[in-house]
């Protein structure tokens, strides 16, 4: 998950927050992922995300009801700030924006997305039975009955809670074309564009009410537990040319810098579930679910059984056709040792 910075910092100024210095980073090389840890220990800690979201993770919660957003329908009047952090595209969003179906009111801050590139498209950062989709979209929000800001919440326990939208390349979506079509206006790092305001909840799965539930942490350093992930079960789609938008515009170096470095393949690789249980908002047993992890035990199980009925049948058969040959020899008697027509001492 990508917080607020347009330079190295730790929060960007889209939420107007006081600015952290932080260490630099990157996903890949001398400063990727998996030097992480040292400047930013939490990243090598426990319940780190993304996840792979894995059958055996599940329990189903009958107590989850559907997501439920307020003021996610945005008129074209309010301006948001589209910018490039050097990390991720990210769009600030209207504190009238919340989220209404948790014990606590959480308020949206901003959006913004994780994709792969053109040689390798998946970048989703959540896995679902180590399938990775092409991007993800997160909406990040904060507590705000407890605090009064993001910088105040990003640390505590309960500070963030965070909508994960899977992606995958498909038919064109007019929603995404909102923001994707002023993509060239921030191609560098710490470029920012005013945009209309539009439907924030257009960008959602048409269905709330299915998804996976689980504590974890903020996908970038500092990697912070404090989120409550919600990852919608139904994936929504871009088309080609938008995912190449992303793919093939963006860069995370300064317009000023010697060299341009693509923005791409910006996700974080699945971390340890440790002792973890991912909540479910609806049954496995849905026809739909066999294809993510089922499907194989199913066929394993039924072919199990299918040899225990030939192995009854069989079984059967043999006793009728011993039966009659039974009647016909008896009284004849057998010597001990001889041999029925089966191979069978007697």
């Amino acid at each position: 998950m990508h917080f607020l910075s347009f330079t190295p910092i730790l929060l960007l100024q889209l939420t107007n927050l006081p600015v952290l210095h932080a260490a630099k980073w990157t996903y890949t090389g001398q400063e990727g992922q998996q030097y992480w840890s040292k400047h930013y220990p939490y990243c090598g800690g426990s319940f780190q995300s993304p996840i792979d979201i894995e059958s055996e993770l599940l329990r189903f919660d009958p107590t989850l009801g559907p997501v439920e957003v307020q003021n996610y329908d945005l008129s074209s009047d309010e301006q948001l700030t589209l910018g490039n952090n050097g990390h991720s595209v990210q769009l600030s969003l209207p504190h009238k924006m919340y989220i209404s179906s948790l014990p606590h009111r959480y308020t949206a801050a901003q959006l913004h997305l994780h994709w792969g590139s053109t040689s390798k498209p998946a970048g989703s950062e959540h896995l679902v039975n180590s399938q990775q989709y092409a991007a993800e979209l997160h909406v990040v929000h904060f507590n705000s009955d407890k605090y009064p800001n993001m910088s105040m919440a990003v640390d505590k326990s309960d500070g963030l809670a965070v909508l994960g939208v899977l992606i995958e390349v498909g038919e064109f979506n007019p929603a995404f074309e909102h923001f994707l079509k002023f993509i060239n206006d921030v191609k560098y790092s710490d470029q920012r564009v005013q945009i209309p305001g539009f439907n924030i909840r257009a960008l959602l799965p048409v269905r709330l009410d299915e998804y996976f539930r689980y504590d974890g942490s903020l996908t970038t350093p500092p990697c912070y537990p404090s989120v409550l992930w919600t990852v919608f079960r139904n994936h929504v789609t871009i088309s080609h040319k938008q995912f190449l938008a992303l793919a093939t515009t963006l860069y995370s170096s300064h317009t000023q810098d010697s060299t341009a470095v693509p923005l791409n393949s910006n996700f974080r690789k699945p971390q340890p579930a440790d002792s973890r249980v991912v909540l479910v908002s609806f049954k496995e047993a849905d026809e739909s679910w066999i294809n993510t992890g089922l499907l194989v035990p199913i066929l394993v199980g039924s072919a199990l059984g299918v040899v225990l009925i030939m192995s009854l049948i069989c079984c059967l058969i043999r006793q009728k056709r011993a039966g009659p040959r039974q009647d016909k020899n008896k009284g004849a008697g057998y010597n001990i040792g001889e041999k029925d027509e089966y191979g069978s001492r007697v």
